[in-house]
Order: structure tokens, then sequence, then C-alpha cells
């Protein structure tokens, strides 16, 4: 019986990126038919994001010192990525960058029920498609029931913040791990890669992880 390849990936529901690469990984994946086993882990784009947030257009310029130009060529990027991905990314004017925090805590109890993939996707799905607020914990314990979770349970998790320590020291274990960027995967353990490499860079990837497995 074939070992599933361990994937651990560092990422934040702000990022974009995020989900393109998860999203092309996917793919190669299935085209490669490879067995596999997926592991989130916590990141926060913005740690320090004021709990009102920061206008998407307006975050990219000043922290990427983009042009307006450079920033709408980027969205345009995304969107046409998306597209090609089965995701609809809605870059409206309105759409805000929030702390997460609270997200990463309620995908940390999510994972205790089996059911982080799913609260990870819809996350991503309520931000960049639906411009949900996720630092708010009301939208949160929303989309915990759209997965199929019990609301106020995921309601008192946040209010407790009782996922708080375990989601900081995951934080600090990747940090140590030198992890400073999203997306960044770990193939069993040892081969890291960062950045949305693209379907068929990740197939290469796998064929690589493959031959390597064979060789040992």
């Amino acid at each position: 019986m074939t070992t599933p390849l361990r994937i651990d990936i560092v990422s934040d529901v702000m990022c974009p990126w995020c989900l393109i690469g998860y999203r092309q990984l996917l793919q190669a994946l299935e085209i490669s038919g490879t067995a596999h086993e997926i592991y989130w882990h916590p990141f926060e784009l913005n740690p320090d994001m004021p709990p009102e947030g920061q206008n998407v257009r307006e975050h990219i310029m000043e922290k990427y010192g983009s042009t307006a130009e450079q920033s709408a060529q980027s969205r345009q990027q995304m969107q046409e990525l998306g597209e090609g991905l089965d995701f609809d990314f809605q870059f409206t004017p309105a759409l805000r960058m929030h702390n997460t925090f609270n997200a990463h805590q309620l995908l940390h109890w999510a994972e205790s029920l089996e059911r982080k993939n799913d609260l990870k996707m819809a996350l991503f799905t309520a931000h960049f498609t639906d411009g949900r607020d996720l630092s708010d914990i009301a939208v949160l314990a929303h989309i915990a029931e759209e997965v199929g979770l019990d609301a106020t349970e995921a309601l008192a998790v946040l209010e407790d913040q009782r996922g708080a320590e375990e989601v900081r020291q995951q934080q600090q274990f990747w940090a140590q791990q030198g992890i400073r960027g999203v997306p960044a995967m770990v193939f069993d353990f040892k081969h890291l890669v960062t950045g949305a490499q693209g379907s068929e860079n990740y197939l290469h990837i796998l064929a690589q992880l493959a031959q390597d497995k064979d060789q040992v």
C-alpha cells in the first residue's frame, strides 16, 4: 500500500495566492493520481491590522509600494487564474483586508471535528467572492454553520478564545522553520515550495518526489 504524500500548507485566508496555489496543486495531484494528505497551518498576513480592517486596494498599494495600475493588473491576473481554477475572485472597490486570528482559531476547532478543509474553502469564498468580514465572530459562526458545524459552539469557541494559545504555538513553530511568506508548502516534512507555482510545475515537483521515493 502506497503511503500518502504528506503536504503541510502554511497559509492565510486573506491570501489570494494561497487559494490559487492550492487549486493548482489539487489539479496536479488529480492528474498524477498522487495519494495525499493535506494539513493546513496558520499564518497571519496582517497581525497588527486594526479591527476595522483596511481597503484591499489601499492596503496592497501601501504595503508593496505598487501603483494603482500595477494593483489593477495584479487583480486582473488573479481573476483570470481564478476562472481557470473554478474560483470567482470579486475584487470589488469595497473589499477589505482583515486580521484572521479568530478565523485561525475557528479552523483549529474545525480540525478536531474533521472539517478543517471544508471550513478553509468556505472562508476563502466568504472573503474573496462574497466580501464578508472574517474578523466578525458572528460572521465566522455563520460560515461554520454553512459547512455543517454548530454555530452556537463556534461562537463560544471564539468568545472564549479557547484556541488562541494553540494557534500562536503553531504560528511560532512555522516562523522558527523560516516561513516568512505564504503560501508555503512542505512535502513529506522536508521539501519546501513557496508561492503559487502553477499546475505544470507542481506536476514536475510531484514526479520528482515520486522518483526520490522509488530510489530510497
